[in-house]
């Protein structure tokens, strides 16, 4: 970058937003301690022109994910998400977990009583278990790549660095500390570069590119990064969200703990 500002504080513009302050520098380096507004910073940052780059850990709390060869639990799912201005209906990005699978995903294969597909957790041996509550009993899940683990082991580790070490948070589990996350934050302004109008045109024409790919047996359809997770929220904004048994039972019985009304 031309001018990159690398500060938790911009000294001499305290009344500037966080998009003003990346737009003045070219691009920003931002570690902060919550991730609370990750998602008004991911949208903001490509809505101004910016191509937004966020990372996040699990703080000092309990790990699920063990290091590739290993059979214990030291990092986080550690996700990172990056994305793109474009002139496309939905967004262009990739937002992951470095881990083979979010831990959410996990418990909700639990709550329907399924099975998981082989790959995803260990159990407290180091085994590889299809059985969801096996990572509640000791196991694991597993760094992201399959056999090529090393690669999402990688990616975690640098997710850590980034958003733990960096940050002054630190890396590990502290019994004593609070459950306080790292995150770290990156803007890039692209008209530092070129021109943003031609930028998003041709995320644009790459998009269709990639989706125009020739299909593989069995497949119908290549989407590009971001476009099944914007389909996705188009239906489930018009049909609903499915909200298992399980689930709907422990909300119910909330409701009815604490006496709410007009729900």
């Amino acid at each position: 970058l031309s001018r990159l500002e690398c500060t938790q504080n911009v000294a001499g513009l305290p009344r500037l937003s966080l998009m003003e302050k990346m737009k003045l520098y070219d691009g920003m380096v931002r570690p902060p301690y919550t991730k609370s507004d990750l998602e008004r910073i991911h949208e903001s940052s490509t809505q101004e022109g910016m191509i937004g780059f966020i990372t996040a850990d699990s703080g000092r709390t309990v790990k699920n994910v063990v290091p590739y060869g290993g059979k214990e639990s030291r990092l986080g799912t550690n996700p990172l998400c990056m994305a793109f201005p474009s002139n496309l209906p939905g967004p262009f990005c990739i937002d992951l977990a470095t881990a083979s699978v979010a831990r959410g995903k996990v418990d909700l294969a639990k709550q329907r009583g399924e099975p998981i597909p082989l790959g995803w957790i260990i159990d407290k041996n180091g085994q590889p278990s299809t059985d969801p509550t096996d990572l509640d009993r000791g196991g694991s899940i597993l760094p992201i790549g399959g056999d090529q683990g090393y690669k999402g082991y990688g990616l975690s580790v640098m997710v850590e660095v980034l958003s733990g070490i960096l940050t002054g948070l630190g890396f590990g589990v502290d019994p004593k500390g609070i459950h306080n996350d790292g995150c770290f934050v990156m803007a890039i302004n692209i008209e530092a570069f070129r021109s943003l109008t031609s930028f998003t045109k041709d995320i644009t024409e790459f998009a269709a590119y990639l989706q125009a790919t020739p299909l593989a047996p069995g497949s119908h359809r290549v989407y590009y990064p971001g476009e099944l997770e914007y389909l996705t929220t188009l239906e489930r904004k018009d049909k609903g969200i499915l909200v298992e048994d399980a689930t709907w039972q422990k909300i119910t019985s909330l409701i009815k703990q604490y006496g709410i009304r007009n729900l």
